[in-house]
């Protein structure tokens, strides 16, 4: 009798998962942001919650969870149940850079299951507009001469524009001051302003300025021009061929979310990857939808796991040297 009845406790904890999944979603989901409102990852997340709502039947709701450059908004999901109603927008810095980054960080790149990819883009460097150099070459020489003065703006440690520049700063070997801030539309603003002189942004945030000349742009880190900013040279074409890099979003679960869930999650995302009319809006804001191939969770989980070893190789000693 006894083993006959763990062999149906078995069974139900077997069949417990799928018959979760089958009920799911029956109530509304939380996607949370880890940065403010108007920034590239909340813009991102704001853009796919509609289709995949209509998608899954029930409402995704956009929780904006910030601070600490996003570790407070990320550490919140990755502690939370793995039951696929709170999920998140993940990027660059808030998972794949973000234990090279931070001492004591709270959770790690393995805390998450992957759901699927949303877009890409690169990053541009940019300046305020009073800066005299107008390309990449002269802002070199400029800030090389100056660096003890300049002031470069990113949205907190861990944040895209803090990886994007501390690249820029190892491969030029320049030690500008760091102004860093809870988001990158107060570092639009503080930019605009003249308040500080430079820093690595999104087209999202910066190509209307750059456009109306409120902004200086001298490269994006990519192997081809921006559709938004086509005068803008490549940083190849400027001259520094090593610094390229993208960044990307995501959407990320708490580990151990069931495959079934994750499954519904990416099937959502994927609709709503297919909507002409998302795509256009993404296009309009600089950032490229992965095609169809490319958004599956085991996709987007063997894309993170490269980020993770990418920028592993850029910061671990330097990360292994504050330990």
């Amino acid at each position: 009798m006894k083993t006959r009845s763990l062999l149906l406790a078995l069974a139900l904890l077997a069949f417990a998962p799928q018959a979760f999944a089958d009920d799911y979603p029956s109530r509304v989901i939380t996607l949370v942001s880890p940065f403010p409102p108007g920034g590239p990852s909340d813009t991102a997340a704001r853009i796919v919650v509609g289709p995949m709502s209509q998608a899954l039947g029930k409402q995704i709701i956009i929780d904006n969870v910030t601070g600490a450059g996003g570790v407070i908004g990320t550490n919140k999901v990755a502690k939370s149940a793995p039951d696929g109603y709170t999920i998140m927008i993940s990027g660059s810095g808030t998972h794949s850079a973000a234990e090279f980054l931070h001492a004591g960080l709270p959770y790690h790149a393995t805390d998450f299951t992957q759901i699927g990819l949303i877009n890409t883009s690169p990053m541009i460097l940019v300046a305020r507009s009073a800066v005299p150099a107008n390309n990449l070459k002269d802002f070199l020489v400029y800030l090389r001469a100056n660096e003890k003065k300049l002031t470069e703006a990113d949205a907190g440690v861990g944040s895209v524009s803090n990886l994007a520049c501390s690249v820029f700063h190892m491969l030029a070997d320049v030690h500008p001051t760091v102004v860093s801030y809870r988001g990158t539309p107060q570092v639009t603003m503080d930019l605009l302003a003249g308040n500080v002189d430079f820093g690595c942004n999104q087209p999202v945030t910066t190509a209307q300025y750059i456009k109306q000349g409120k902004l200086k742009a001298y490269a994006v880190t990519s192997d081809k021009r921006s559709t938004m900013l086509p005068e803008v040279p490549t940083t190849a074409e400027a001259g520094m061929p090593d610094f390229k890099l993208s960044v990307w979003f995501g959407l990320s679960a708490p580990k151990g979310t069931p495959q079934p869930i994750v499954d519904k999650l990416s099937k959502a995302l994927n609709v709503a990857l297919s909507d002409p009319e998302v795509v256009k809006r993404f296009a309009a804001l600089g950032y490229d939808v992965p095609p169809p191939n490319e958004r599956s969770p085991a996709y987007f989980e063997r894309f993170y796991t490269n980020e993770v070893a990418l920028w592993r190789k850029v910061f671990g000693n330097k990360a292994n040297e504050k330990k």
